[in-house]
Parts: C-alpha cells; sequence; structure tokens
C-alpha cells in the first residue's frame, strides 16, 4: 500500500501445524466460464522435506533502506527481483536460478517519489519492471504506474513508459503487471480520481492503510510492450467509491485473466471505509469482465481497515489450477488462508488455514503454483518473538499439506522496521521455488532485500533432496 518512506512493522514465534485438506467446494452462479485442467497427479501423503540454500543479500550494493519485493522467473535460470530501494526502484537479476545476483541497479525513471514495484517475463523473454510514481505538473500533482523494459534479460532497461492518468489531481497505488500471449500486457493498479480524498492511516513499524476516499481496482491492457495503454476498466461496481485496492493477477497461456483484490464497503456520503473482504473476477481475454466480482468466503473473518500490508495473492499451477492467500484479522487473531479452483474459479475449496499461530501479529501470505495439483505457500510475519521470518509449505490438492513449513529466511528481521508489504515467490524451471523478502537482520539498522533457493522433490519420484546448507 501507499509508503511513506522505508519503514518498519512488528514480528512473533510460529510453529509447525498440520491440517487435512478440505475438499468441499463452492461455486459461483453466473461466475466465469469452467475452463479445462489437467488432473492432479496423486501423490503419497509421506512428508516432504524442503531446504533452503544460501541467503543472498541482493541488495548489498545499494545505500539506504531496501523493502517490499517483488520476483519473476524465467528459462532456463533467470530470476528478477525488484524493490523499493537504490535511491528509487533497485533491480537485480540472477543468471543461475536464483543462487547468485549481479549487483542492483536502480530502475530507470524512478528517481523522485517512487513505490510498489512490480515486474513480470513475456514468452519472449522481455523483462517488464513496474513501480508507481508521483509528479507535479502545472495542473497539479499526478501518481500512474510507469513500466521500464529490457530486452537483454534484465541487463538494462533502454525504454520507459508511463501511465498516465485521465486527469491531474488523482490518487494512484499498489499496481501489479502480468504478460501474456501475443505480446499482451495486462496492469491492474488503484485509481481514484481525486486524491484529496484520500485519508490515511500510517503506523510506524509499517507502511499506510486508508480510512476514507475514492478507491477502485482497474486495469488496462496493451498490445505493443507497453508504449501505450488502453482504457482504464473499473473492475468493482460504485466508481469512484468501489473499495478495492491491491489486484494481484495471472495470466493463462489463452490469454485468461484471473485478479484477485480487496474490497471495503464505502460510505457513498462521507467515503469511510469498512472493514472489506477478498473478491475474484476473471475474464476471457483481459478485456470484457462482469459487472461484479465474486466475494471469496466472508465468513472466515474481514480485513480491518488498520491493515497495512498486501492482503491477497493469486498463483497458478502447470495445469492451469488457481491458488488464493490471504489472512483475516478476527477475535482469533490474524489468520492466513488458502483456498483453490480447479475449473478456473469457478468453484472454490473450502478454505485451508495456513498459519499455526493465534496472535495478532500480521501475516502477508503467497504462494506460487508448481506442477499439475502442487502450491507452494509462504508467509512473512511479525509472530516469532525473535522478529521476522519467512515460511514455505508444499500443498498438495489431491493430499493436503505434504510436510512441514520450514524457515527460509537465516536470520530474523528487526521488529521495529518495516520489511514491505510484500515478499517474492516464483517457481523456477527445475522443480525448486526462489524467494525474496525484506529483511533488517541480526542488529542491521535498514532493512535488506534477501534470496534463497528452495529445493524440494517428491518421494514417489525417488529423486534425492540436494541443497546446500543455510549461510
Amino acid at each position: 500500500m501507499f509508503t511513506r518512506c522505508l519503514r518498519s512493522a512488528a514480528v512473533v514465534a510460529l510453529t509447525c501445524l498440520t491440517l487435512t485438506a478440505t475438499q468441499a467446494c463452492t461455486t459461483a452462479p453466473g461466475g466465469p466460464k469452467a475452463r479445462n485442467t489437467t488432473q492432479a497427479p496423486s501423490v503419497p501423503p509421506s512428508a516432504i522435506k524442503l531446504r533452503a540454500g544460501p541467503v543472498t543479500d541482493v541488495s548489498a550494493s545499494c545505500t539506504g533502506s531496501s523493502a517490499e519485493v517483488e520476483e519473476a522467473s524465467a528459462p532456463p535460470g533467470y530470476v528478477y527481483a525488484e524493490w523499493i530501494g537504490c535511491g528509487g526502484i533497485g533491480f537485480a537479476r540472477s543468471t543461475d536460478s536464483g543462487r547468485h545476483f549481479d549487483a542492483a541497479m536502480t530502475v530507470p525513471g524512478s528517481n523522485g517519489f517512487s513505490w510498489d514495484p512490480a515486474v513480470t517475463v513475456a514468452a519472449d523473454g522481455t523483462v517488464y519492471a513496474a513501480f508507481m510514481h508521483t509528479s507535479r505538473g502545472a495542473s497539479g500533482s499526478s501518481m500512474y504506474p510507469v513500466v521500464a523494459v529490457s530486452r537483454d534479460h534484465g541487463a538494462t532497461f533502454a525504454q520507459v513508459h508511463q501511465d498516465l492518468p485521465p486527469a491531474p489531481g488523482n490518487w494512484g497505488d499498489r499496481d501489479f503487471i502480468a504478460a501474456g500471449p501475443r505480446n499482451q500486457l495486462f496492469l491492474t493498479w488503484d485509481y481514484g480520481p481525486s486524491a484529496a480524498e484520500i485519508k490515511t492511516l500510517c503506523v510506524k513499524t509499517g507502511s499506510c492503510s486508508f480510512t476514507r476516499g475514492d478507491f477502485n481496482v482497474v486495469i488496462q491492457a496493451s498490445s505493443n510492450g507497453g508504449v501505450t495503454w488502453g482504457p482504464i476498466t473499473h473492475l468493482q461496481p460504485g466508481f469512484p467509491l468501489g473499495g478495492g485496492y491491491g489486484a494481484p493477477l495471472v495470466v493463462g497461456p489463452d490469454g485468461s485473466v484471473d485478479v484477485l483484490c480487496v474490497a471495503h464497503p464505502t460510505d457513498s456520503l462521507t467515503g469511510k471505509v469498512n472493514p472489506g473482504y477478498e473478491y475474484f473476477t476473471s475474464s476471457e481475454d483481459g478485456t470484457h469482465w462482469p459487472a461484479a466480482p465474486r466475494r471469496l468466503w466472508p465468513g472466515k473473518g474481514t480485513l480491518s481497515v488498520p491493515e497495512w500490508w498486501i492482503d491477497g495473492d493469486i498463483s497458478a499451477d502447470a495445469a492451469g489450477n488457481l491458488y488464493v492467500t490471504w489472512d483475516t484479522q478476527t477475535a482469533a487473531g490474524d489468520i492466513g488462508w488458502l483456498t483453490y479452483s480447479e475449473d478456473g474459479g469457478r468453484a472454490w475449496s473450502a478454505p485451508l488455514r495456513v498459519t499455526p499461530d493465534s496472535g495478532n501479529a500480521p501475516h502477508i501470505v503467497e504462494s506460487a503454483g508448481g506442477q499439475a495439483g502442487i502450491a507452494y505457500i509462504a508467509w512473512q510475519t511479525s509472530a516469532p518473538a525473535q522478529g521476522y521470518a519467512t515460511y514455505l509449505r508444499p500443498f498438495s490438492i489431491r493430499r493436503g499439506w505434504l510436510g512441514p513449513a520450514i524457515k527460509v529466511s537465516a536470520a530474523y528481521g528487526n521488529a521495529k522496521i518495516w520489511p514491505g508489504d510484500t515478499f517474492g515467490i516464483s517457481p523456477l524451471p527445475d522443480g525448486s521455488i526462489s524467494l525474496t523478502w525484506g529483511s533488517a537482520a541480526g542488529t542491521s539498522k535498514r532493512s535488506a532485500i534477501y534470496a534463497t533457493v528452495v529445493k524440494s522433490y517428491f518421494p514417489h519420484l525417488q529423486a534425492k533432496i540436494s541443497a546446500s546448507p543455510k549461510a
């Protein structure tokens, strides 16, 4: 969400909890058209052991703090990390599947006030590094997405394209970008016609949330690599008081687009927002959308107004099965959840609890799809008494949890220093998982971006786990 500056967040302890997956599903009347997905393989319930490799400080060459990382990967072994830092938006690439990273650079066009990075890779290897930016002109300030383009696998960014709002004076926030077939790009961001209507609520150990304003999740499409963008399409009814922000998305090989977003009911007279929910919507082509998104599992609790992190993530496995993660704030504490769909979002499994602790610490829950029917669920939390930590756990649609969670962050992070509203996770071609996260590790007084690669092999494939011990 909107970031005033690089700041901190609070942390707490975590234990393993084994839960059995629930197969009950709910179907949305009038929802998206069901899609065919590959049948998930039957995976033996025997525990799978994960092991994280050495931890690398990706942002070591940058001065100052670095936080809020996003990442993407591409064959044969590229990993791209993008974050807030390096005097604007930082970027680093790995050419050996996340084991080593080149020196960090500042993304062109991000000097000044830039925030909320997002990154994707097209089928031809083109890297698109997006971020939010604000500038002031003769008619007032504007907040809008910017997309930097690299055609040499992230070595340089030769083009920078601004996606300007319809008129100055607007509010803009959290962008997400995804590449599709036929040179298509899809960009979601949070848009409001008037920044003057926005009221923020900021905390010392986090970033900012919003108490009132004209919030709307919008999507735009580009067919020329981000040079120009199509019209703004609102994904929620009630514009300009749709109450929406934070909309991660995935694009299928057929060009279908699936979006998860947050929406807070908004008072039409005062603009005041109330506790919200996660919503899902889908389009066959990314340009024609349902009149309203579908609310997911409201019975599991609401998303509180003071919540400052990006709550909600969506991913797809090799077969096209969808996985949605989020966390709710309830009287029982802050709880992370997982639900999945095997038919393109028409029906969703009953939510499975992800996080085992019962406190009120934030849980940023994300996922990466693996082989058919398999996903890797990760969360960063301020639950351990020692400080921030990031965890990973494998999941199967057919068998539920495939093993215990492991802590992938070698050192705990200072609970008083903001690590960012997101972290990065992506699958690699060899079946391993790349993770990146922000943390003020050990005695550090500033947050940095760290990376590791987690290896896992399934026992029924008679493969051997191989990974170097943690640093």
